[in-house]
């Protein structure tokens, strides 16, 4: 699958005229997308002290965890990704940007790391990156902090035998990455994963998986989970036609801070 290097190309070289946004479609929205279907998720780590967003290309996300939080850090392979999230949020003070290589997080001190969050972004970075990531969170996470990975599955379901996949690897999703193989990268960087919930993106095959990473000493730690979600995509459904009906103008949120 895609290498750093080949990612960074890309997702420099993207046209970010919509910011991401469409991506967000099926759910009407990336605020619905945020609030109706991430946050549920992430709700018992939110609001957090210190926050860690990895790969926001132009912000899509970032725009709802700014007010989530006392500080946020921001870390991106593309420089122009980097570039464009400055500009959108030029106002806030409370967020830091910095440029990674793909797969480590420099200027992130150790320990100092409450929260941290990649969604949609993962999903297309091969094992050098991905594992990385996880040794890093291993260094900055907080004791009792905890992450929050969206990241590809397809790895689960290519065949042993003849190392193909029985259907189109249509959503560019890395066929090296699995929900097993975060799994043991989180355990050698003293970690655990202790839910995963492995999610149908826009199909019937189970290839992205959402890890929540702890600390095996810390206060979230338990005895790790592992959930198929095959209703992902009727979810977003059902979000867009309730957020339809009781917010038709879309939803209007305040300043960040």
């Amino acid at each position: 699958m895609a290498t750093i290097g080949e990612n960074s190309d890309y997702w420099t070289s993207y046209d970010w005229s919509r910011r991401g946004d469409e991506w967000s479609e099926e759910w009407g929205g990336s605020a619905n997308l945020f609030w109706g279907a991430l946050y549920p998720r992430l709700a018992r780590f939110l609001p957090s002290g210190a926050l860690l967003e990895i790969a926001p290309g132009h912000g899509r996300m970032t725009e709802f965890l700014a007010r989530l939080c006392s500080r946020l850090v921001l870390v991106e392979l593309s420089p122009n990704c980097l570039a464009a999230c400055r500009d959108r949020f030029a106002e806030l003070t409370h967020l830091q940007y910095l440029t990674t290589d793909g797969k480590s997080l420099p200027g992130v001190a150790d320990g100092t790391i409450d929260f941290a969050f990649s969604f949609d972004s993962l999903v297309h970075c091969n094992p050098d990156a991905v594992n990385g990531y996880v040794r890093e969170l291993g260094r900055v996470l907080a004791p009792d902090g905890a992450a929050f990975l969206h990241h590809s599955n397809l790895g689960a379901l290519v065949d042993p035998r003849s190392g193909e996949l029985a259907f189109p690897n249509e959503h560019w999703r890395d066929t090296a990455v699995s929900a097993e193989s975060v799994a043991r990268a989180a355990t050698e960087a003293g970690l655990v994963a202790v839910v995963q919930e492995l999610v149908a993106w826009c199909g019937p095959h189970l290839i992205d998986s959402f890890t929540l990473l702890v600390r095996e000493s810390g206060r979230f730690a338990g005895t790790p989970r592992v959930v198929d979600n095959l209703a992902f995509m009727q979810e977003a459904e059902d979000i867009r036609r309730s957020m339809a009906l009781w917010n038709p103008d879309g939803l209007h949120l305040g300043p960040a801070r």
